[in-house]
C-alpha cells in the first residue's frame, strides 16, 4: 500500500500544519509499516524537498507550483487527482485540509485532517476557495478531527459523522517536560530574550478578538492592583490583524513596564518559556485543539484557561477554568491568577495533575491511529 502525505499548505514547516507533518514523519511506526507493507511518500513544492525528509530515506515528489492561493486552488481542482494517479498513491493524507482540498477524489482514499474550527475558517475565505474547500471536506472518504469539539462542528457543516474519527494531536515529550529545577536564576535567558521572573505566559498569535489578549491585559492589571505582586505578563506570538489594538492596550496600561510582547517566538523555545513561568494563562474562546495548554502542563506549570471551545476536553481536570461568557469574566480571571500564586496546595495539585494528564498525548499514538484508519 502506497500512502502519500501532502505537504502543501505546511508553511515550510513554520506553522502548526508544518509541525504536524514533521512530527508525523518522525514518529512513523516502522513495525506497522513493515507488517502491512506500507510505503510512505511525500509530495509538495521543490522548495520543501528537504524540509520534512531531512535525515530520512522517505521519497519526495516535487510539484512545479507557485504557492499563491489562486495557484493552489487551481492545482487541487484540475491537477491533483492526475498527479496522484500518476504516482500510484493508494491513499493520501491531507494534513492542511483546513486550507484547501480537491473538490473530489478519484482513484485514491482521501484522509482529511482537520485541526481547526471550520465554521470559523470557511467564512474568512474568498468565495471560490470557500466553495471548493467545503466540497472537498464533504467528499473526503475519511476525516480526522483533532477534538470532539471539531467533530461536532464538522457535523453541523453537513459531514457524515460516521466518516469522522477523533484523534488528538500529540505533544513532543522530548521537548516539553517538567523543568522547574532548571530555573533557579531570576532571569530566564532565551535568546534573544532575557525575561525576568516571576511571570505569566500566554502563547498565541495576535490575530483576533477571540484570543482575548486585551481582556487578559485588563485581568493582569486587576491582579497587580489586588496583590502588588512582582509578576510580569509575557505575550508570545506573531503579530496579526488584531495586533495594533493589543499593542495599544499594553502601552496604555498602568503596568505597561510589566507587559512584554515578544512577537514571533520559535516553537522549540516555548518549553523554556513555559518552564520558567509561574503559570500559563490561556483565555482564548475559540480553540479547536488548544495544544499550548498541554505543552505548558507537560512542562510542570499550572494552567488557567477559558472553558470554551475544546479547552475542557483537552485540559481535563488539571487547569483552573473560568466562564468567559459572564459579565465578571475579567474579575474571575484575575482571581484565578491570584489563587495559583498564593495557594501553594492548589498550585502543587494542579502541577501534578497536569503532568500526569499530558503524558497521555503523544505523537506515537497519534500517528499509529491515523495510519490504522487507512488499513
Amino acid at each position: 500500500m502506497k500512502i502519500a502525505i501532502d505537504t502543501l499548505g505546511g508553511d515550510h514547516g513554520r506553522s502548526g500544519f508544518g509541525s504536524y507533518i514533521l512530527y508525523f514523519i518522525s514518529n512513523l511506526p516502522n513495525d506497522l509499516l513493515a507488517s502491512h507493507n506500507i510505503e510512505i511518500e511525500l509530495f509538495g513544492t521543490e522548495e520543501d524537498r528537504y524540509t520534512y525528509t531531512s535525515g530520512t530515506d522517505i521519497p519526495y515528489s516535487a510539484i512545479k507550483l507557485l504557492e499563491t492561493p489562486k495557484a493552489l486552488r487551481r492545482w487541487y481542482k484540475y491537477h491533483a487527482n492526475g498527479f496522484i494517479k500518476k504516482h500510484g498513491y493508494d491513499a493520501v493524507i491531507y494534513p492542511s485540509a483546513n486550507k484547501m482540498l480537491p473538490r473530489n477524489f478519484k482513484g485514491h482514499t482521501a484522509l482529511a485532517v482537520i485541526n481547526s474550527i471550520m465554521s470559523s475558517d470557511i467564512p474568512e475565505m474568498d468565495r471560490k476557495s470557500r466553495r471548493q474547500l467545503k466540497k472537498g471536506i464533504l467528499h473526503a472518504h475519511k476525516l480526522i478531527a483533532a477534538s470532539n469539539f471539531i467533530k461536532e462542528d464538522l457535523v453541523k457543516l453537513g459531514v457524515d459523522s460516521k466518516k469522522i474519527t477523533v484523534i488528538h494531536n500529540g505533544i513532543d515529550h522530548k521537548l516539553f517536560f517538567p523543568m522547574a529545577d532548571i530555573f533557579e536564576d531570576e532571569i530566564v535567558d532565551i535568546k534573544p530574550f532575557a525575561i525576568k521572573r516571576p511571570y505569566f505566559v500566554y502563547g498565541s498569535s495576535l490575530s483576533s478578538p477571540e484570543k482575548k489578549h486585551i481582556e487578559l491585559i485588563k485581568a493582569f492589571e486587576l491582579f497587580k492592583k489586588n496583590t502588588g505582586a512582582p509578576h510580569r505578563l509575557v505575550l508570545a506570538g506573531n503579530d496579526g490583524p488584531y495586533a495594533e489594538e493589543i499593542h495599544k492596550a499594553a502601552f496604555d496600561s498602568p503596568f505597561a513596564s510589566d507587559i512584554f510582547l515578544t512577537g514571533f517566538f520559535p516553537h522549540e523555545n516555548f518549553a523554556r518559556l513555559y518552564g520558567g513561568a509561574d503559570a500559563c494563562i490561556f483565555p482564548s474562546v475559540n480553540e479547536g485543539v488548544g495544544l499550548p495548554i498541554l505543552e505548558a502542563m507537560a512542562c510542570g506549570i499550572p494552567v488557567v484557561c477559558s472553558e470554551k471551545g475544546a479547552l475542557k476536553e483537552i485540559g481535563g481536570t488539571a487547569p483552573l477554568y473560568y466562564n468567559s461568557d459572564k459579565a465578571d469574566a475579567i474579575d474571575q480571571l484575575a482571581l484565578n491568577m491570584q489563587k495559583i500564586t498564593e495557594d501553594k496546595e492548589l498550585r502543587d495539585n494542579m502541577i501534578t495533575d497536569g503532568i500526569v494528564w499530558a503524558k497521555d498525548f503523544n505523537w506515537e499514538e497519534t500517528v499509529k491511529k491515523t495510519l490504522e484508519i487507512l488499513l
